[in-house]
């Protein structure tokens, strides 16, 4: 097949996407199929796949800034999707995360483009990346997830998040923003007096986005679920050796153990793989996606996102949990090549 690996983009993600981006790549390649890699900030005078790749960041030190990711311009993104570079192209595989990649915005592009790509379509795309709208959904088809509460920028001073957080969902709170991943912009606080954590934890996260979420911290185990077509795959525990699952912990090796499958009781893991797939048909997703949880001490589980584009480098959990499932990272990306073009 002709495929485009459309990798790095405009969002937080971008470090990461490009790590997933060389990942897939290479195992396309090996299956045989020709492979062009394109990142759309370059617009439609991409460089060489050495180039895109050559300078790529080590991805578990940090994240770009506010600054580097304004310097980026989405009419680039929009010359490249338009261009003869995707002409006579079977499919796009999405290696890209985060806002501008994982949000429906590029979907949207290629579908009016004509081009097929991988994943999820452009409306299940958007909710996903919206975890208010994520967590609503889940409320509607009875999945736990953990209490929230919405923060809009310019209208949201730490004093009055402070009563509201006491009020509704309590200490220690998680500070997010609503549309990122890889725990960019995340903050867990505790009650302060002076609201000095909470202040700046909110200022992290309304870096990022301008609307923020406030969710109830489960303290426990971390767990994920890995979906592809209709299966969903062993459950994956994952245990970073000190702190709490960030960004470095994420994408740092050896930072962090992983089990899979996890060491739970045979009926909490079916039930838990069995909320996975809810979650995932409730926002309408197809092909494959990542649904997070977090375990507290009395076994109950609690859902807290979909991730429709999860990451495919060597630390990612997808990969994990098929190859765990006996699916070697080169099959794992033809099948979901193979149900994308039948979606």
């Amino acid at each position: 097949m002709n495929i485009i690996v459309l990798t790095g983009g405009t969002s937080a993600e971008r470090n990461v996407a490009l790590a997933s981006g060389k990942a897939i790549s290479g195992a396309l390649k090996r299956s045989g199929h020709n492979v062009k890699v394109v990142d759309p900030v370059f617009g439609e005078n991409q460089p060489d796949e050495d180039t895109i790749f050559q300078d790529r960041p080590v991805i578990g030190k940090e994240f770009p800034t506010v600054e580097e990711l304004n310097a980026f311009s989405n009419r680039k993104v929009m010359e490249c999707i338009n261009s003869s570079l995707f002409d006579n192209i079977d499919i796009v595989f999405l290696g890209l995360h985060g806002k501008f990649g994982e949000d429906g915005r590029i979907q949207s592009l290629l579908e009016l483009r004509g081009v097929n790509y991988t994943g999820s379509g452009v409306t299940s795309s958007a909710m996903a990346m919206d975890k208010n709208i994520s967590k609503i959904m889940f409320n509607h088809y009875n999945i736990p997830t953990a209490k929230w509460l919405m923060l809009k920028k310019g209208i949201s001073e730490a004093v009055k998040v402070d009563e509201s957080i006491k009020l509704q969902i309590g200490y220690p709170a998680v500070i997010k923003p609503n549309d990122e991943g890889s725990t960019v912009g995340l903050s867990i606080v505790q009650p302060d007096v002076e609201d000095v954590q909470l202040g700046k934890a909110l200022e992290d996260a309304f870096a990022y986005s301008d609307h923020v979420m406030a969710e109830e911290y489960i303290d426990g185990r971390e767990l994920t679920v890995a979906i592809l077509g209709d299966q969903s795959l062993p459950v994956v525990e994952i245990k970073p050796k000190s702190g709490f699952y960030d960004y470095v912990h994420k994408y740092t090796k050896g930072f962090t153990d992983y089990f899979c499958p996890a060491d739970l009781p045979e009926k909490l893991a079916i039930d838990i793989r069995e909320k996975a797939m809810i979650a995932h048909k409730s926002l309408g997703c197809s092909v494959y996606s990542r649904v997070d949880f977090r375990l507290n001490s009395r076994g109950e589980s609690y859902c807290l996102e979909v991730n429709t584009l999860p990451g495919m480098t060597e630390l990612s959990l997808v990969p994990k949990a098929a190859g765990a499932s006996g699916i070697q990272f080169e099959e794992l990306l033809n099948r979901i090549i193979e149900l994308s073009l039948n979606k």
